[in-house]
């Protein structure tokens, strides 16, 4: 499973990809809804296979990540990346393995890293998990529940319910609410739905896709069945009620934590 997750983030990372929001299109922002990460164009990589523990000298956020330098107990210095969490100079943290990228630049902090590990994850410190649990936009600092598989992805991507959203359902006899699909997922996975929405978010150009956010009113924000993610190359603007027809995705897995509990692909989506 480790082999695999490390493979899909291999494959990622070579898309030379950047992520923005229609709003402003080079801004890079961390989104509310799926998280901006940025790759870069080329990379040498490999495995660091053994925990880093140390004393967090600078923490710098920005791109859905937290850079963070490190000094580990034997005195050597390194950057770390992780996804955005709190932490603060001057805090003792313990990493998970991850891949060590070469030449990283983001174009958020406007510098390239000369060497940096993108971590798996924090290790809680003993006595201290509330200090390093990822911030509040991050899926692990909600309460768990059985819903709460997914560390990332689908949990992250899952934008507020928004009370006022009412929208007619799609016509024909493969439409849907997007509640109704949530809870058919099993039957409708593989198959060509419609869904009509209202775009609540557009996060662009990851893995040569945009990832779209559509709510209609129904579905619960607790169990995270509100909010759709479908994937398109068509540009779609924020808050327009659209609709929109794709393949149904049950538990779309990209590796590296990016797990959807369903996910539309390769969707065309029409006013």
């Amino acid at each position: 499973m480790k082999k695999s997750r490390l493979l899909s983030l291999a494959f990622v990372v070579l898309c030379s990809v950047a992520t923005v929001s229609l709003a402003a299109p080079d801004t890079p922002n961390v989104p509310a809804g799926h998280p901006k990460i940025e790759y870069p164009a080329q990379s040498t990589t490999h495995q660091q296979s053994e925990p880093l523990t140390g004393k967090v000298l600078q923490v710098l956020n920005g791109g859905g990540y937290s850079y963070i330098y490190l000094q580990k107990d034997k005195g050597e210095k390194t950057w770390i990346a992780v996804t955005e969490i709190k932490a603060n100079a001057g805090d003792r943290m313990s990493f998970k393995e991850g891949l060590v990228m070469k030449n990283f630049q983001s174009k958020t902090l406007k510098r390239t890293f000369d060497s940096i590990v993108f971590s798996n994850g924090v290790v809680p410190q003993p006595g201290k998990a509330a200090a390093s649990s990822p911030a509040k936009a991050a899926p692990q600092a909600a309460a768990p529940s059985k819903q709460q598989s997914a560390p990332m992805g689908s949990k992250v991507a899952v934008m507020p319910k928004e009370k006022r959203i009412s929208v007619q359902k799609a016509t024909g006899p493969n439409a849907y609410t997007i509640a109704e699909i949530y809870r058919n997922s099993a039957k409708l996975d593989k198959k060509q739905i419609v869904v009509r929405g209202k775009i609540v978010k557009v996060t662009s150009r990851i893995m040569k896709r945009n990832w779209v956010h559509i709510q209609d009113g129904s579905g619960s924000q607790a169990k995270g069945t509100h909010n759709l993610v479908c994937t398109t190359t068509a540009t779609p603007h924020l808050d327009d009620v659209v609709t929109v027809k794709g393949t149904v995705a049950k538990d779309r897995d990209f590796g590296y934590g990016y797990h959807y509990n369903v996910l539309i692909e390769n969707a065309t989506i029409s006013k």
